[in-house]
Parts: C-alpha cells; sequence; structure tokens
C-alpha cells in the first residue's frame, strides 16, 4: 500500500508499505480522506520525530474485522479516533481525556495518510464512529476538527451573551466561530491578515472581520462592541505575538482561550497583578475525546456547521507534498482534505 512519510513540510513521500495484518478486537480501514491538519506542518513538532506517518483525521471502510469484533463489518463507513482514553482513570473521571496514559499511548498505525490503516481494539471499542447515509466522506474528515474545536468552546466559558473574538479565521477558527454563536454568544468577531479568510467569516455570520495588520486590533473591536473589549478571547495561531495579544484583547472578568501549542521554548509575559484585579481567567485546550467526537458527527449530519464552505481544496494522494505546502502556506487554502479513490 501507498503511505505517506514526512520528513519535513517540503520533503513530503509517498512511499511502499506491506497492508497491516490485524489481530482480535481490531479493525482493517481502506481509508478514503483524510483532512490535513495546521499541526501537520508545525515543523517544531514534527520534524524531530521524523520520518513519521502524519494523518490524524481519516474516515473510510472497513475491510476487515479482528476475532471478536461484533460492532462493526466490512463495508461499513466509518470514522476512526486516532487516540482513545480509558474512561477509568484520574485524568478521564476528571474530563481531562488528553492527559490520560492510554490516549497518548493508542494511535492508528501507520497513518491516518495511508491507503489502509489498522485500528487497534482500544480504539475500536471507544472511538471507531458509522458514518450515516449521506454524509460525504470529505465532510466526515471534518468531525476529528470539529470535534477539538468543540472541546475548546466548552473550555472556552462562553456565556449568554456574551462577545467572542477568535483571532485566526483559518478552519478551526471558522469552526469555532460558528460553535460561539450557537453556545449564546450576542457577538463573534473574527481577525485574520488574509482577506479570502476574512470574506468567508462574514458570509458563515461573523459580525465583524477585522484585519490586524491594518491598526489597532483592540480599538476595531471596541467600536464593534459597545466601547468594550471582547469577553472571550481565541487564539487560534500557535504564535506568541498573538497569545499576547489575546491577552491585551480581553475584557476584565473574561476568558482567554490559547488552542493551538507554541514551541516548548516561545514565551508569553503574563502579568499576575492584572489576571488578579481584572479577573481574567486563562486557559488552554488540547485534542478531544469520545464525548466530542459524538456531537461533532451530530453537528455535520445535521448540517449544522457549514462544512462544505470549510474545504477548499479536495487532492489526490499523488499531490500530497502540493496539500502540505497549501496548509503551510495558507494563501487561497482553507481545509485541505486528501481523497485516496479520485486517482
Amino acid at each position: 500500500m501507498r503511505v505517506v512519510e514526512y520528513h519535513a513540510n517540503d520533503d513530503v513521500r509517498i512511499v511502499e508499505m506491506p497492508v497491516p495484518e490485524i489481530g482480535p478486537g481490531e479493525l482493517l480501514v481502506q481509508v478514503n480522506a483524510c483532512g490535513i491538519c495546521a499541526s501537520d506542518v508545525m515543523e517544531w513538532y514534527m520534524r524531530p520525530r521524523a520520518p513519521l506517518y502524519p494523518g490524524h483525521e481519516p474516515v473510510g471502510v472497513v475491510v476487515a474485522v479482528g476475532a471478536g469484533v461484533t460492532t462493526f463489518q466490512p463495508g461499513q463507513a466509518v470514522f476512526l479516533h486516532h487516540h482513545v482514553p480509558c474512561m477509568l482513570c484520574h485524568y478521564c473521571q476528571h474530563g481531562a481525556f488528553s492527559q490520560c496514559a492510554t490516549f497518548r499511548a493508542t494511535r492508528l498505525y501507520p497513518g491516518g495518510l495511508a491507503e489502509y490503516v489498522r485500528v487497534p481494539a482500544p480504539n475500536v471499542e471507544r472511538d471507531v464512529l458509522a458514518l450515516p447515509e449521506g454524509l460525504s466522506f470529505e465532510i466526515a474528515a471534518l468531525i476529528e476538527p470539529l470535534a477539538c474545536c468543540i472541546r475548546g468552546i466548552n473550555r472556552a466559558n462562553i456565556r449568554q451573551g456574551d462577545s467572542v473574538l477568535v483571532l485566526g479565521a483559518g478552519s478551526n477558527g471558522v469552526m469555532l466561530a460558528q460553535l460561539a454563536r450557537r453556545h449564546g454568544a450576542l457577538r463573534v468577531f473574527i481577525s485574520d491578515p488574509l482577506p479570502m479568510r476574512r470574506q468567508l467569516a462574514l458570509t458563515l455570520g461573523v459580525d465583524a472581520a477585522f484585519d490586524p495588520q491594518a491598526g489597532a486590533l483592540q480599538e476595531y473591536v471596541k467600536a464593534a462592541n459597545e466601547g468594550r473589549k471582547a469577553d472571550v478571547v481565541i487564539v487560534t495561531p500557535s504564535s506568541p505575538a498573538v497569545m499576547q495579544q489575546g491577552l491585551e484583547l480581553v475584557e476584565r472578568g473574561g476568558t482567554v482561550l490559547f488552542f493551538a501549542p507554541p514551541p516548548p521554548e516561545a514565551r508569553v509575559s503574563v502579568t499576575p497583578h492584572t489576571l488578579f484585579f481584572q479577573e481574567i481567567t486563562l486557559r488552554t485546550s488540547y485534542s478531544a475525546g469520545p464525548y466530542e467526537t459524538r456531537q461533532a458527527l451530530d453537528l455535520l449530519r445535521m448540517g449544522a456547521i457549514n462544512a462544505e464552505a470549510m474545504i477548499t481544496h479536495v487532492l489526490p494522494l499523488e499531490e500530497v507534498s502540493r496539500a502540505f505546502d497549501l496548509v503551510a502556506h495558507p494563501g487561497q487554502a482553507l481545509k485541505v482534505v486528501i481523497r485516496f479513490d479520485t486517482l
């Protein structure tokens, strides 16, 4: 089978590997589509582990089931979560699924950007989801990133009537903006330097889209928000400078959510005095668990999230190098999905 092998953003190869063999409780799934995440082109995170086999947003069709599997059968369309928690440990009992040792140890083999993947038994048991008829593979590939956004929104403490500012209008930022409205935000703003992304966000219902390079962003926000900064600021880039900006754009009593990881050596200046007397809450959100994947599937099935507008590129496996370049240097790209049956 063909598998994507990552060495660097500008060195993404297609290599040959044997089709995986499966054991008891496992599945062999033929991948039909897999999205490419911004974290897949985060070189500080990817290159030290290279060569590796990326892809954590796959959907496909079951082709074989291991002994003891009764929930799924060959020919069934499914979503595969790349990590699953044990649901029993201290962290799982507190809803911190991404901190669970099982969550961090489980993974698809070799990776979601492969023609076939082996799904370990814990994943089969806890977070493989049957796809409903009528849901395309491209849209189903958004289940994992949308699940991450759902977890982020739940951690952002949005209250009815809040104003929400999303920094970064990539696919995650646009999904977060849509979810913020569903969670009761009265005003939703977004900021991004790319005109195409700002325009798309406006068509999806944000109240205003700002260009952070055009001047004092804080003044734009206050002018659109009755003289106040945002009650909730969600920072989607992994840039420490944008994270710093997020802390400066939140209103007293508000919440700042960091949604993407910066490099380990990055630093953001925080003044505890300001946090204390302005009662600012600073939170992070990492990945998603089985509850969020199910919610994401429901939202996509109901059409509650405008998924079609976010998928700007669907490319065959042969163009995976171009796909990685589009994600690393977005320009006119938003969500890029690899289809394995468009060859």
